[in-house]
């Protein structure tokens, strides 16, 4: 599992560079959009390469963990406006579930190895 999670890891970094806008309804108004679009784009790009690598992947599951715990406030955020930006209310509620079961789930594969 750990591997289809780097490779959604590097599409979603990928991506960062190939729709930046697609992001930027997900980011408060106040933050630099293009800069903390193309930081989070690069990050999730070199988590998914030390994913890959078996000498990287214990500190990179570190890594990914603390960067889902850093992307958490921006999904609550979403979540508390009128219209998140991924759609509905309900869909904003499945992905902060899912982002505590990921953030769990790393924590487990990081204590774990």
């Amino acid at each position: 599992m750990i591997y289809a999670f780097a490779v959604l890891l590097l599409v979603a970094g990928a991506y960062h560079f190939i729709n930046p806008t697609f992001y930027y309804p997900y980011m408060p108004d106040w933050f630099p959009k293009s800069l903390a679009n193309a930081a989070a784009g690069l990050v999730e790009i070199v988590i998914g390469i030390g994913l890959l690598v078996p000498d990287w992947r214990t500190y990179a599951t570190w890594v990914a963990l603390a960067l889902m715990v850093v992307f958490l406030p921006l999904h609550v955020a979403d979540l508390l406006k009128a219209q998140p930006a991924i759609g509905s209310k309900g869909a904003a509620v499945i992905r902060l579930i899912l982002q505590f079961i990921l953030i769990w789930w790393l924590y487990r594969e990081g204590t774990s190895s």
